[in-house]
């Protein structure tokens, strides 16, 4: 037997320990390899696909690959109406239950943002109980929050069958994963909004030509449908106008209906709308018309046509009720602000125009007001632009003032200055497309950050292009970042190849930046300014231009 004698030197134990530790780093090298290249594969796939319908799937089925996973499920979180919703599913069944944040294990995984694995999800106290049996028996995962920026937007499950369990290592792949999907998500929501707006915009002002150019009014009430079902996304909608004699509202117009039991529609006013929602125009929503207890009559048309939801709005002009717009779901009707500012908008539009198509005399009046609330509208969603970036509330309005003072002060024409208005108010547009990662860091960005937010104007021209009306005011959203010298973006113009529009905001944009406090410096004084501007003269700024500009600040 030996002993260990102290005064004995100690052998190196290099040959098993160094070739142990050697390859278990190469080993964990390896691993960490595979991870990377699993992750850039998803976040490859994901770059391509425009919107959620495309990007969900390439998730799901993404991250059953990397995880070599039995099932894999998404739960996205609506805004509407505080709920979870399955959105999209691999190897799992498609389940229509919505869950509310707390509730069951993807509640509860969304309220904390703590990843949470279970050994057996049918068997798991926290399984909701109606989703219970459509769990298959013997599988277990993991559930990961989904994250974006600056909000939890969903869950991610990801199962494997007993018994096999998944490793630290995968749970915080599935983490990282989620956070790729995260942003993903919320730069495509965003830039959802923003196409769904920019439709709406677009609809709205289809309808306000079409109606301006017809007094004929059963022509302008079916436009006004046809947009109503379009853009709101329900099954029907009917228009009802008061007949004075009766103070009853008659069915005037209608589209959606299976039958036509619609059209013997007449309801007595006093009835229909309570005196607030009349005066303040507001929006009356019924989520279960079978349930409600409103006076209206026709409760068997509802069970005809199989409407679960319905929502309206009274016609209103000078206080006066011209009628009321309804529309129609046979699913329940989930909605938003945006859902709701639009109807707004478009009953507004129909009141003006029922209104005029029956006056005669006011043709002229009306047109105005619909360009007002035209414009009203853009101006509302350069607001809203604005606050995504809250330091710079109020830029779009001021710019945009001192942009059309000085295409004035140049000889722009009455007719050119609404384009120009129109082109400074959206001249930041393309940013919605920007993730809040990039445009809201706090410090300074880096190579490839700064690659994505000069894409900005390109973002602008793809999503206003499509919008015939709006083409006229393309040239500041597109080309507002170019330089007289030919460094700007994105074209590298130079020159007068820069339209004149262009040059002359980009003084307003530039000075309004200087001007107001920004979170990485105080605001200039206008001084300071003025001579940040004289110096940019000849090479980011149009010398002539700059000239007037500087002229016209000064006397202010």
């Amino acid at each position: 037997m030996s002993t260990f004698n102290p005064q004995m030197p100690m052998q190196p134990a290099t040959n098993f320990n160094s070739t142990f530790l050697g390859n278990r780093s190469q080993e964990e090298m390896q691993h960490r390899i595979v991870q990377l290249e699993a992750i850039n594969r998803i976040s490859s796939a994901l770059r391509v696909a425009e919107t959620l319908d495309e990007a969900l799937p390439i998730l799901v089925q993404e991250t059953h690959a990397v995880l070599d996973a039995a099932a894999v499920t998404v739960w996205l979180h609506d805004k509407a109406t505080d709920e979870l919703y399955q959105a999209g599913a691999s190897g799992f069944p498609n389940l229509t239950l919505r869950l509310k944040p707390g509730q069951g294990i993807a509640g509860q995984v969304f309220s904390t943002g703590e990843t949470y694995v279970s050994p057996e999800f049918k068997s798991d106290p926290r399984t909701v109980e109606s989703a219970r049996a459509h769990v298959p028996a013997g599988l277990g995962g993991a559930v990961v929050p989904i994250r974006a920026p600056q909000e939890v937007v969903g869950v991610l499950y990801a199962s494997v069958l007993f018994p096999r369990e998944f490793t630290p290592d995968q749970v915080r792949l599935m983490s990282i994963v989620a956070e790729v999907a995260g942003v993903m998500i919320q730069r495509l929501r965003l830039h959802e909004q923003t196409v769904r707006q920019l439709q709406r915009i677009s609809a709205l002002q289809a309808v306000s030509t079409a109606i301006t150019v017809s007094l004929d009014l059963q022509v302008i009430l079916n436009i006004l449908l046809a947009e109503l079902i379009s853009q709101l996304q329900v099954d029907a909608s009917a228009i009802l106008l008061t007949n004075p004699s009766t103070s009853t509202l008659d069915y005037a117009a209608g589209r959606g209906f299976r039958g036509k039991s619609i059209e013997q529609s007449r309801l007595r006013l006093d009835e229909i709308f309570e005196t607030h929602a009349v005066v303040e125009n507001q929006i009356t929503m019924v989520p279960r018309l079978q349930q409600s207890p409103t006076n209206d009559a026709r409760r068997q048309v509802w069970e005809e046509e199989q409407f679960v939801a319905n929502a309206k709005v009274p016609l209103v002009v000078n206080n006066q009720v011209k009628g009321m717009i309804e529309v129609f779901k046979r699913m329940p009707l989930l909605v938003d602000q945006a859902w709701k500012d639009y109807f707004q908008a478009l009953a507004t539009q129909a009141a003006i125009a029922i209104n005029h198509a029956t006056t005669l005399g006011g043709l002229q009046h009306f047109n105005s007001d619909l360009t007002l609330a035209y414009d009203e509208t853009i101006q509302a969603w350069a607001h809203a632009i604005d606050l995504r970036e809250e330091e710079t509330e109020g830029h779009s309005r001021r710019v945009t003032r001192m942009t059309v003072h000085l295409a004035s002060q140049l000889g722009f024409t009455q007719s050119q200055l609404v384009h120009v208005r129109r082109g400074a108010l959206l001249h930041d547009v393309g940013k919605m497309s920007v993730p809040d990662s990039i445009l809201l860091k706090p410090g300074t960005l880096t190579a490839d950050e700064w690659t994505i937010m000069r894409e900005h104007p390109t973002y602008a021209y793809r999503l206003l292009s499509p919008i015939a009306h709006l083409r006229p005011a393309l040239d500041i959203p597109r080309y507002h970042h170019e330089k007289w010298e030919g460094t700007g973006y994105p074209s590298q113009l130079q020159g007068e190849q820069i339209p004149l529009a262009a040059r002359i905001f980009a003084l307003a944009d530039v000075w309004d930046a200087l001007t107001s406090h920004r979170r990485f410096r105080a605001a200039w004084s206008a001084s300071q300014a003025l001579e940040y501007i004289r110096s940019e003269k000849g090479k980011h700024f149009d010398p002539k231009i700059t000239d007037a500009f500087v002229k016209l600040v000064s006397e202010k």
